[in-house]
């Protein structure tokens, strides 16, 4: 019987810059795992007010002014020190091409949200923007690359120019570009955004 070895981790930054200013958000996007999405001095270092989750299996209460309409023993509610959203997303097969899509349409529109002056919105400023999932190595690697590639297509003309940039940015090595992402997400997102041209040219 033989055993098999256990896949080799290279180490990474808690969250990488991968693009500065982008254009037409005017925002900075990083990339990370759970660890700094759960760092709350990272967030304020770096002017993080947007927290997008990737992962169906990771949650984070970011929760810093309770609603005073918590008690016990119900769970934390309120507001954070930042606007969380989340999409779930499957770490390898299982995840309709709809959830990629939707993940891309979703960030696309937190981006773009704008929060009314009222009290019960307390981070109004944009700030800048972390995408993250358990690693941050796989489904953000894959739904970031979607969103650039179908926002900027100029500059990231195939799924796989932003896939690149991403493995540079976020420091991932070489030996292990063959599941970051996973191929399953690969192949997702690439339906995804042949889904997203179709539509786009259905309401031309």
């Amino acid at each position: 019987m033989t055993s098999s070895k256990p896949k080799k981790r290279y180490p990474r930054p808690p969250m990488s810059l991968i693009v500065e200013n982008i254009e037409g958000y005017n925002l900075d996007i990083y990339l990370g795992g759970s660890i700094a999405a759960a760092n709350r001095q990272l967030h304020q270092e770096h002017k993080i007010k947007i927290i997008f989750n990737c992962a169906v299996n990771l949650d984070i209460d970011l929760v810093t002014s309770p609603d005073h309409k918590h008690q016990t023993p119900l769970l934390n509610f309120g507001a954070g020190h930042v606007r969380y959203y989340k999409i779930g997303l499957i770490d390898g097969p299982g995840n309709p091409t709809e959830m990629l899509l939707s993940g891309y349409h979703l960030l696309r529109a937190a981006l773009l949200q704008r929060m009314p002056e009222k009290a019960s919105y307390p981070v109004k400023e944009q700030g800048n923007l972390l995408i993250h999932c358990r690693g941050g190595r796989s489904r953000s690697v894959a739904l970031l690359a979607l969103f650039l590639h179908l926002e900027y297509p100029h500059t990231y003309p195939s799924l796989q120019n932003a896939i690149d940039l991403i493995r540079t940015k976020r420091e991932l090595h070489p030996d292990e570009w063959y599941e970051t992402p996973k191929p399953a997400l690969i192949n997702a997102a690439e339906e995804a955004a042949k889904m997203a041209k179709h539509l786009r040219l259905l309401t031309l």
